[in-house]
């Protein structure tokens, strides 16, 4: 990934935290058939310092990860259009143009399959507990009709575990720019609804 000074992130815990909130990860892998993608939600082991995830059976992954095998994790903030409209000091100089301002963490590790039905259950478990502590009433594994319905589902999947072996972010959030500037696209990205960008700009300004 190409990365600019002013763009790179290498404090943990904003690239943890990035990947706690964008649980979506693309998982790249390469085999005999070139690279391939999968998206997949994945929760992050502090005691492990892994990634865990669940594929289907059905998935080609399965018989890929029957060895180790490297792998690269992306996950990704929202992303957004800059105008260069939006700069306070295009009204001085005019020069500026469009850019895309966005954040990703990009995840090297070693992935391979856990077939264990107790460290499955863990994972489903940790992965709903976090996301539907945002419901109003959070479903659990009980609320399904038998337990015989669970264990079928469970029968249909694997889990997956990511070692991981190096972290790399980059923010992309118009640091290259004066703070004015800066704080100029953060507003315009908080009155266009991209609060996640907006946010973690004014973050980026309070930390300087």
């Amino acid at each position: 990934m190409y990365l600019p000074h002013d763009f790179k992130e290498t404090r943990s815990d904003i690239l943890l935290k990035i990947i706690q909130d964008n649980a979506l990860g693309s998982l790249i892998t390469y085999s005999d058939q070139g690279l391939d993608a999968n998206h997949l939600p994945f929760e992050y082991d502090e005691k492990t310092h892994s990634l865990w995830a669940h594929i289907a059976k059905e998935n080609d992954l399965v018989q890929l990860l029957q060895q180790e095998q490297d792998v690269l994790v992306i996950f990704k903030v929202n992303d957004a259009y800059v105008s260069p409209n939006w700069y306070l000091g295009k009204l001085e100089h005019h020069r500026a143009v469009p850019t895309w301002n966005y954040a990703v963490v990009h995840v090297n590790g070693i992935a391979s399959l856990v077939e264990d039905d107790k460290v499955l259950r863990g994972v489903l478990a940790r992965l709903t507990r976090r996301h539907e502590a945002k419901q109003i009433k959070p479903w659990r594994m009980s609320d399904a009709p038998t337990t015989d319905y669970i264990q079928e589902q469970l029968n249909k999947i694997v889990a997956v575990q990511i070692k991981i072996t190096n972290l790399v972010g980059k923010l992309k959030l118009s640091q290259n720019k004066s703070e004015v500037d800066q704080k100029a696209v953060a507003d315009a990205f908080k009155e266009g609804g991209v609060s996640d960008l907006s946010t973690m700009m004014y973050q980026e300004l309070n930390n300087k």
